[in-house]
């Protein structure tokens, strides 16, 4: 029994609609909803609703963002199963921004579906109480005697059953239940089952979902120049040649962040002082920008890679001072240690690349702000321009559509908050468009990253001491506490961090997609050295740190990390490759989840071919298998394709790879041939996906390559290292 600890009537509001039905709208954050507009078209604005029509189909409303990570199709799919719906009759709709009732509005940090799983189970399973007391009462037989399945109410005794939609009117009246009963999970009927995404046929369609897709009659096109180097800003504008083009209607210069305003972390933009340009088309509009003669004044020194790379090994180089996590004395331990190894590993600077570049509409009228466009932080995006712009947060209004990515790209909101002030300057709704170019140079990156290793290993060949100290751009890769943390006496971890005017942000995973590599890479070279197979050896620590765990801060369970290299161990037939197949083996925590990755690497003139994955996965119960399946074997590809290839430089504060003729990403043929995803079933409330799967899969590639060419990888890109070409390691 789950106990609904809010008010009757201030978690959901019963509304009757005109053509019969009943309309169940599920509050979560306590407040009152609004009342319905319209009778056919109706809006609670709670955190989540249920609509119930007289031919029994069922709109679920979805709050929070979809990015490309399935939430849309998943959250509702929690909902219908509670309600215990047919699939077949549900429809899906995005909720615009209501922070006032809702709990979660954001896609960020693979938590979505485990923070709303009670909520929204709870919230379906009221409804369908609801609806079973209403059918009670018709009939006048005990509720306990009533059963429901895909929107059917049977009363077995008596032969009588009806549908969701046919009893709806007479709920109106009832009561919302203190207390629920959820589903046994071994009764689940839609959870854990394959699911199409709810937007597929719009997508195949080519049907308007994406911000790129807007189109609106008044509509103004509005791109801007941001300085060419970080440190820069605009000191001068011939504009002349860019005002000559047909259909140019204005060009100017804006401050977006003044600097009294405290942006925080979702206004991070190094380049508060743009130049626009406004027309009436964005064809023109390019043109027209590269028109512009600007005159560009520095107010910092502009930085270069080298320099980055030099002051992050000067970081980490010397000795270690008040560690973050220190068990014993890891000093002692080398000195005692029969072998030590030290190992540095690093990775640049990385770009989002969303598919679909930053764009956001904005009609500024009065004391009022209209917004839609992608964004993964709407209600950060109304907080800020409320603050800049001096306009009541009530009077804004963010509808939510669907990004062609995100990866943590949209989770700043400067281009929105551009995108009102230009309206507001112009006094028309605008469409600000970034290009390519536009969004690679603004930065908001990856931070680049630097980390040192130190192995002490006995005389007989056990792991007895290991150091570790990162830094990287704006904060270090390292969580202290994380494995191998508690599986060794010796032990300590630093975290420095790097000054700069380069603006960075999170990346799909944050501080993980560089750690796990780098760790997962650095364990093997040691079990190596330590003449122990890689799986064994990471089993062994496991089971140190399950049965004697040194310290009590250790933020994972080692039960569910060895539960995930045990399954893959099986599936991969560990022991048993093929000949001139060779393999490596990674295992990572992150986000709540568990992740285990084995790939197989072949060569083949001499190059090395990626043959197959596998990958298994605790993450909890699994909501959409489809879903599920591809965020792991999304993550796999990107992990892979940006530590082969992915790589962000600097010329003085400019950046070198400005679009894809630079810049290299993954291909098809260059990934893995197969993958095969596995789930643990343990029946445990679920935890994050979207991200997870992506950091361990570079220190398995690394150590599979490692075996396929004899060549130990440290620094991505790795195919600089494959290769032989140069690289500054400073």
């Amino acid at each position: 029994m789950t106990k609904i600890n809010l008010s009757r009537r201030g978690f959901i509001k019963v509304t009757g609609l005109a053509s019969g039905g009943l309309v169940l709208g599920f509050h979560w954050a306590g407040c009152t909803p609004a009342r319905p507009k319209e009778a056919a078209k109706v809006v609670l604005e709670p955190n989540a609703y249920i609509k119930i029509l007289s031919d029994g189909m069922v709109t679920l409303m979805s709050p929070v963002p979809e990015i490309g990570q399935g939430i849309k199709t998943a959250i509702p799919m929690i909902i219908a199963e509670e309600l215990d719906v047919s699939w077949d009759n549900v429809i899906v709709e995005q909720a615009p921004l209501a922070p006032e009732l809702y709990t979660r509005q954001s896609a960020g940090g693979s938590q979505a579906v485990r923070q709303l799983w009670t909520t929204v189970r709870t919230a379906g399973a009221a409804g369908r109480r609801m609806l079973m007391e209403a059918a009670a009462r018709e009939w006048k037989v005990p509720l306990a005697e009533l059963t429901t399945s895909e929107g059917l109410i049977t009363h077995e005794k008596s032969g009588n059953s009806i549908g969701y939609g046919d009893i709806a009117t007479k709920a109106n009246d009832i009561e919302v239940p203190e207390e629920v009963t959820l589903k046994n999970p071994g009764n689940f009927k839609i959870i854990g089952t394959s699911k199409k995404n709810v937007d597929v046929r719009d997508i195949v369609e080519g049907k308007p979902l994406f911000g790129m897709d807007m189109k609106k009659e008044g509509t103004v096109i509005a791109m801007i120049t941001h300085p060419p180097a970080f440190g820069m800003k605009p000191k001068s504008v011939d504009d002349s040649a860019a005002r000559a083009i047909p259909g140019i209607k204005d060009v100017f210069t804006i401050t977006v962040f003044p600097k009294d305003i405290e942006t925080r972390w979702s206004g991070n933009n190094a380049f508060p002082e743009l130049v626009v340009v406004t027309g009436e088309s964005t064809w023109n509009v390019m043109k027209a920008k590269k028109a512009l003669k600007i005159e560009w004044e520095t107010v910092t020194p502009g930085e270069n890679t080298e320099d980055h790379i030099e002051q992050m090994e000067n970081q980490i180089s010397g000795k270690m001072t008040a560690p973050d996590r220190i068990d014993g004395d890891p000093e002692a331990a080398f000195r005692k240690a029969a072998k030590v190894i030290e190992r540095t590993y690093s990775a640049p600077f990385l770009p989002h690349n969303t598919m679909e570049p930053m764009n956001f509409y904005a009609h500024v009228t009065g004391d009022k702000i209209e917004f839609e466009g992608p964004t993964q932080t709407p209600q950060r995006l109304r907080d800020i321009t409320a603050q800049i712009m001096g306009i009541p947060e009530e009077n804004i209004t963010v509808n939510i559509l669907r990004a062609g990515g995100g990866f943590g790209r949209r989770l700043y909101g400067h281009y929105g908050v551009e995108a009102a002030v230009i309206s507001k300057r112009i006094n028309a709704p605008v469409h600000l468009i970034y290009t390519r170019e536009d969004d690679m140079t603004q930065g908001t990156y990856r931070p680049d990253y630097r980390v040192r290793y130190k192995a002490g290993i006995d005389a007989d060949n056990n792991l007895i001491a290991l150091t570790v100290s990162g830094t990287g751009t704006d904060g270090g890769p390292l969580a202290s506490n994380r494995f191998p943390a508690g599986a060794l006496d010796h032990y300590a971890a630093k975290n420095y961090s790097l000054k700069s005017n380069i603006s960075t942000g999170a990346w799909r995973a944050p501080r993980s997609n560089f750690i796990a590599g780098a760790e997962q890479s650095f364990l093997d070279e040691v079990a190596e050295a330590c003449g122990k197979d890689p799986m064994d050896f990471r089993l062994e620590l496991l089971e140190r740190a399950k049965n004697d765990p040194v310290g009590e801060n250790n933020d994972y369970d080692p039960d569910r990390f060895i539960a995930v290299l045990n399954l893959i161990k099986e599936k991969c037939e560990w022991g048993n490759k093929a000949e001139g197949v060779h393999r490596g083996i990674s295992a990572y925590y992150c986000h709540n989840s568990y992740i285990a990755q084995v790939i197989d690497v072949e060569m083949k003139d001499n190059k090395p071919v990626l043959k197959k994955a596998w990958c298994a996965v605790d993450c909890g119960i699994v909501i959409n298998l489809d879903g599920a399946k591809n965020q792991v074997e999304g993550g796999i590809m990107d992990g892979i394709g940006h530590a082969l290839y992915g790589n962000i430089t600097f010329t003085d504060g400019v950046v070198d790879q400005q679009n894809f003729d630079t810049y290299r990403l993954i291909r098809h043929g260059e990934g893995p041939e197969t993958v095969e995803t596995y789930f643990i079933d343990n029946g445990i409330d679920p935890t994050g996906l979207g991200e997870p799967a992506l950091p361990p899969i570079a220190g398995a590639l690394a150590n599979a390559l490692y075996r396929a060419t004899g060549k130990r990888l440290y620094h991505q890109p790795y195919i600089l290292e494959l290769e032989g070409r140069e690289i500054n390691l400073g």
